[in-house]
């Protein structure tokens, strides 16, 4: 049997308690107003003034009304327990819900949860439950994240019954997409369970308690990858068998019958999408597969971003078609009103008389006259014509416009350029989404590479601007850029530069500025005045437009751009 990481399994931390195994019905809350995070046992939500044997601390003395920083007023202490609390709360200053969790200052894991809250925070990913703040402040260290009353823990879901190949497919591929990202980082998560998994309203999966959750915990992993990739396989298992891949019971989900070891999801139950069974053995038994199946073992999130790549992508199920109900014909169609009596003739309506009154009369004569005259207009209009051609042979200056204009056009159309590589170009702060890069030119437009959310706009305010460079292969002659983009709006502010390298090296004073145009629309076109050899290209972004959020592309509402397709013509 494959070897068992702590996390995965939520076994006790070093305190030397009993093993967690999540009861479903008491504990934590870490952003769902409706369902408390389920993820400690009955003893363990009680409160515990002890900690890990390095001393005794106490919880703050707290309760509902308390303000911290006078801004966030507790409302409901959802868990207390070793010398930590957790609570619902309101921000006064933002008018909106978030969560809390409170230690005392001289706590001895409150150095490694200020840490780990601050590194969660900077990651910035959608995907997971953001932190909001982490502060020490009078003796005592709080963080303070995000509260979702719209979503739905994992556990819940499973609790009617094992999710739709289709759910079970988006939330493995969601989670183990955004703990791949995390990993990149420096960031593991260690308590990755049903209670930790969300599904918004929207559909999209987020993740709570990057970090933090086993910072507090005092969770600690030598292979934070392998812990966080076989509790992704223990997440897909309980997905699709509603059972719990270990011989505990645990997060209301029963365990595996005892002494039979670890099998395939599709042998505990009939009808289990073969694919995503061997997926879930692949990341749980990181020893080997089963022997029959010689697949190899996922160790970390980015291997099993690979193998879920390689997988055929499952379709959502079509919607139940419903027949529309049987036509009824109203009172008035079911009338003879406006239909004539069967089998009756019905009379042809007599043409209008003709016009033999005075008005009809001076009518026709005004028609003809206007006639005459446009017939006039346009003999005249073509005889000068003719005459200024004539006399335009005649003329050296005209004919050498003439030979100019043909010479425009025999001029080559524009040659599409091949995009041989592509890099993020960052002037000031972290990257966007730099290995997205890829995208903007694999000729998908539902792919593509997106800016962070920002709050000011449309002109960027904290950056100069966000781009990409790209590698023409060799010098080539640019004269227009297109981009497809994601979101329109008030405004995008798109500017084109030559270059000397791929990357950030040379900085945007050092570039040779082609052109730039300004869009409300979701395309883009820059074409360059005077045509420059150049063989890279840099496509910078200096105005966002404003959109609101976006599940499907894991984005938040703000100032923000997306470039799906990136096409040079030289």
């Amino acid at each position: 049997m494959a070897e068992r990481s702590t996390a995965a399994v939520d076994v006790a931390d070093n305190s030397g308690d009993t093993s967690l195994t999540a009861q479903a019905d008491q504990s934590t809350a870490d952003g769902v107003a409706k369902n408390r995070e389920r993820d400690t046992d009955s003893d363990e939500a009680q409160e515990s003034p002890r900690t890990d044997g390095s001393g005794k601390t106490s919880t703050p003395e707290l309760h509902s009304g308390h303000k911290l920083a006078r801004r966030y007023r507790l409302e409901e202490c959802v868990t207390r327990l070793d010398g930590f609390s957790s609570w619902r709360a309101v921000d006064e200053k933002l008018r909106r819900a978030v969560g809390v969790h409170i230690l005392p200052a001289d706590h001895p894991r409150a150095r490694s949860v200020l840490a780990a809250a601050r590194s969660s925070a900077l990651l910035g990913d959608p995907r997971f439950v953001q932190v909001l703040d982490a502060v020490e402040e009078n003796d005592v260290v709080y963080v303070v994240h995000e509260w979702l009353p719209d979503a739905t823990e994992l556990t819940t879901l499973l609790a009617s019954g094992p999710l739709e190949p289709y759910d079970a497919y988006q939330m493995v591929s969601q989670v183990t997409a955004a703990m791949a990202a995390a990993h990149r980082e420096g960031l593991a998560h260690l308590r990755l369970n049903p209670n930790a998994v969300l599904r918004a309203s929207t559909g999209q999966w987020r993740i709570r308690g990057l970090a933090v959750n086993a910072a507090l915990r005092g969770i600690s992993s030598d292979t934070p990858q392998r812990t966080d990739t076989e509790a992704i396989g223990a997440l897909l298992y309980a997905a699709l068998t509603q059972r719990w891949p270990y011989e505990n019971d645990a997060y209301g989900l029963s365990g595996l019958p005892k002494d039979i070891g670890l099998i395939a999801p599709d042998q505990v139950r009939a009808g289990v999408h073969r694919g995503l069974s061997e997926l879930a053995m692949r990341a749980l038994a990181n020893d080997g597969a089963t022997a029959s199946r010689h697949e190899s073992p996922c160790t970390t999130p980015e291997e099993l971003v690979k193998a879920i790549g390689e997988m055929p992508r499952i379709r959502p199920p079509e919607p139940a078609f419903t027949a529309p109900p049987e036509y009824q014909r109203t009172t008035y169609q079911q009338g003879s009103y406006g239909r004539q009596a069967p089998g009756a003739a019905q009379p042809i309506a007599p043409p209008p008389p003709p016009l033999q009154s005075r008005t009809g009369k001076a009518l026709k004569w005004a028609v003809s006259a206007l006639l005459i005259a446009a017939l006039g207009l346009g003999s005249w209009q073509l005889a000068d014509a003719l005459m200024d051609q004539g006399g335009a042979s005649d003329d050296p200056t005209k004919t050498q416009n003439n030979e100019g204009g043909d010479k425009n056009k025999n001029r080559p159309a524009p040659k599409p350029l091949a995009i041989k590589g592509s890099e993020e170009y960052v002037a000031k702060g972290e990257a966007q989404h730099a290995a997205d890069v890829g995208k903007t030119y694999d000729g998908d437009a539902s792919t593509g590479w997106r800016t962070n959310s920002y709050l000011d706009g449309p002109k960027m305010v904290i950056k100069p601007g966000v781009g990409i460079v790209y590698d023409l292969g060799s010098e080539q002659q640019v004269s227009a850029a297109s981009l497809s983009l994601r979101y329109g709006g008030d405004h995008t502010t798109v500017e084109l530069y030559a270059t000397d390298s791929l990357g950030s090296a040379v900085p945007l004073s050092s570039m040779k500025k082609l052109g730039d145009t300004t869009t409300s629309g979701t395309s883009a076109k820059v074409t360059v005045d005077k045509p420059l050899k150049s063989r890279y290209v840099l496509v910078w972004l200096t105005a966002l437009p404003y959109s609101g959020a976006d599940p499907s592309n894991f984005s938040d509402p703000g100032y923000k751009q997306a470039i799906t397709e990136v096409k040079f013509t030289g």
